[in-house]
């Protein structure tokens, strides 16, 4: 439960209101290693504590652990605003992370929508290191505008990638926009991947998760091998203080990577 002090090495603008935060024990302790999907508790002293997805590259992160914050709080706002050099209280990594093992030999699709590219990012860095080891790589993302899109050289690096498919779409368009309109989901249906050999991890808005959901289950995915990332209202992490429960789950301990055939009776529960 007590923090470990950290030092900002790095604070990079993404977007408007997200930052991208690097950071390194202040001591001479190793960082903690994570699996992609794992999340830390970042606590801003004298502001409060939130959970924040691990970003980075599991593999190359060596002793600093990356975060991509949105500010919405006090807290992130809080934490968005350090500079280089600043303190902050870290506590982790908690959670479940994506399957990537149980995964190898499948067609693996990404869907992601928004920030919930970032915790789905260290999952993507991980296959792409380990090419060989999964069958067809599909990334669909989506966002509001060709201006709200997330790591945009990576997804650019990404798609000129050729054992990669890259789709981006966007729901309103600019004049110099010459890619996808419409929402995530819609581009399920335009991609190649075989649905009895395929694992689909999902990360975004309910809305966009709960209707991506649909879609790969009518393609012919089964529910056990699509996987949603469902971090909400963490306080503790440890399952103690109950903020986080939705029905029988703790998120902070038993997710935040569910199955979907664990947790599809709470997602058509609007805003759970």
């Amino acid at each position: 439960m007590a923090p470990v002090p950290y030092t900002v090495v790095g604070n990079r603008r993404e977007l408007t209101g997200i930052r991208t935060l690097t950071i390194e024990p202040s001591d001479e302790r190793d960082c903690a290693e994570f699996a992609p999907g794992q999340f830390n508790m970042l606590y801003a002293f004298g502001v409060g504590e939130v959970p924040i997805s691990i970003s980075g590259d599991p593999a190359s992160s060596g002793n600093a652990a990356v975060h991509t914050i949105r500010s919405v709080g006090a807290v992130t706002k809080s934490l968005c605003g350090l500079k280089q050099g600043a303190t902050l209280g870290v506590r982790g990594p908690f959670g479940t992370p994506w399957p990537l093992k149980e995964a190898e030999g499948a067609d693996i699709l990404v869907v992601a929508g928004g920030l919930g590219l970032a915790p789905l990012r260290p999952a993507i860095y991980a296959i792409l290191a380990n090419r060989e080891k999964y069958g067809r790589f599909t990334i669909l993302y989506g966002t509001r505008s060709p201006n709200d899109i997330l790591y945009a050289r990576e997804l650019q690096r990404w798609r000129g990638r050729l054992d990669a498919e890259v789709e981006v779409t966007v729901d309103r368009a600019t004049a110099d926009w010459r890619g996808n309109v419409g929402v995530v989901p819609a581009l399920i249906s335009r991609s190649s991947f075989s649905p009895a050999d395929s694992v689909a991890f999902l990360c975004g808005p309910e809305v966009m998760m709960r209707f991506s959901a649909m879609e790969l289950l009518a393609a012919g995915l089964p529910e056990s091998r699509v996987y949603l990332s469902m971090e909400r209202n963490m306080k503790c992490s440890i399952g103690h203080c109950g903020h986080c429960q939705v029905g029988p789950y703790f998120i902070c301990k038993d997710g935040p990577v569910f199955p979907y055939d664990r947790v599809k009776g709470l997602l058509k529960v609007l805003e759970i």
